[in-house]
């Protein structure tokens, strides 16, 4: 079975040879670490070499070619620094958004997840109608380069793919956010109800465009949503606002992919995501991540609450990989039950931290291939 075939079965409550061995990586920080505890530097994948540090023999299966769709807004804003403190910079991101942020860091770490940056708002890019249609003309969906400029070329080569490929694009909580901040955002729910459910529809159709021209070349394996919407114990906004507001784009967008052939729909939001489930299977949404345990998420009583609907990534606690040994062991074994009833491929709650040692990770990865089959 390759690549794709096993994650799909997973995903999908199938009958995989094995689970899929997807232990989570580090960032710049976290890397860094392993590199001062004796990591090679030429290594780039830190989940195969930690796997056959541990002990794994079977054949390694990396991620191949992709197909990226851009949605980012055309023209990016200027990325500039606007004022250097002592320990801080005043910059402005290519989203428009003027932020503090650690001299540690560079504008590119504003413009990639390279590592963890805590980060002070200070404006954001909407903040009037005015700046609302300035924004909307960046965002055209019939701009040439938001496709592969080999799109053909890259879709047949990809029709005879052993590695799950997958569109990936921003939900509407998101991206508003991104346009008007969030405590902005949460207030103009409130207070202005009509300008949020303007900018929420202009979302929508432009991701059904940018959604159905990708189509036109590929059928992925699945389509990814990026909707951080939840923190510690609850949503972000309550679940008769997310059912008024936003489940009418999700379950638009489900019913194209459904009607494309792709069979999983999978949502990404950090938090504690028990109340919003129940409204993304409605969506028609199958799969979500990270499922983080220190936000209350228990991917036992996931189950047992909502069985096959929906699938899960992610679910092993970051704190018990960072601590190791026994409570490492007693997490690795709590989830077992979940990665033996399928739907389900186990890793890192999150991006792995830079508090986790490497025989720490290690350790975690030879347990989790045992928990999977690959040991």
């Amino acid at each position: 079975m390759n690549t794709r075939e096993r994650w799909l079965q997973t995903i999908l409550f199938g009958k995989p040879d094995k689970v899929p061995f997807e232990p989570g990586g580090g960032r710049e920080s976290t890397i860094k670490r392993w590199h001062e505890e004796g990591v090679p530097e030429d290594i780039e994948d830190m989940a195969e070499y930690a796997y056959r540090q541990a002990g794994g023999k079977q054949d390694w299966s990396t991620a191949g070619e992709g197909f990226w769709v851009d949605e980012r807004m055309i023209p990016h804003f200027e990325e500039k620094v606007l004022e250097e403190r002592e320990r801080t910079m005043i910059v402005q991101d290519w989203k428009g958004n003027i932020c503090e942020i650690s001299k540690e860091y560079t504008l590119a770490h504003l413009r990639d997840p390279i590592d963890f940056v805590t980060r002070r708002w200070i404006k954001c890019p909407v903040e009037s109608y005015e700046d609302w249609e300035k924004m909307k003309v960046r965002y055209d969906p019939d701009e040439p380069s938001r496709m592969p400029q080999d799109a053909v070329a890259k879709a047949k080569r990809l029709s005879a793919r052993e590695h799950p490929v997958g569109f990936g694009f921003s939900g509407p909580f998101w991206q508003l956010r991104e346009w008007l901040g969030f405590e902005n955002l949460c207030m103009m729910l409130h207070d202005d109800p009509g300008f949020i459910k303007e900018m929420i529809c202009f979302w929508e159709d432009y991701i059904a465009a940018l959604l159905e021209k990708a189509l036109t070349f590929l059928v992925p394996d699945y389509v990814r949503i990026s909707e951080d919407m939840a923190y510690k114990g609850f949503s972000m906004i309550s679940p008769a606002m997310v059912r008024e507001f936003l489940l009418p784009t999700w379950r638009r967008w489900g019913k194209i992919i459904r009607e494309s052939g792709c069979k999983v729909y999978l949502v990404d939001s950090d938090g504690y995501i028990g109340e919003l489930i129940e409204l993304w299977i409605e969506a028609g949404i199958n799969a979500c991540l990270p499922i983080e345990v220190a936000a209350g998420c228990d991917i036992i009583e996931f189950r047992k609450k909502f069985g096959t609907r929906m699938a899960y990534i992610g679910g092993v606690d970051k704190r018990a990989i960072a601590a190791g040994g026994q409570i490492i062991k007693d997490e690795i074994k709590r989830v077992q039950p979940v990665i033996d009833s399928g739907g389900y491929i186990p890793g890192c709650d999150h991006g792995v931290p830079a508090d986790v040692s490497w025989p720490n990770f290690v350790y975690y990865c030879k347990l989790l291939a045992k928990a999977t089959g690959w040991l």
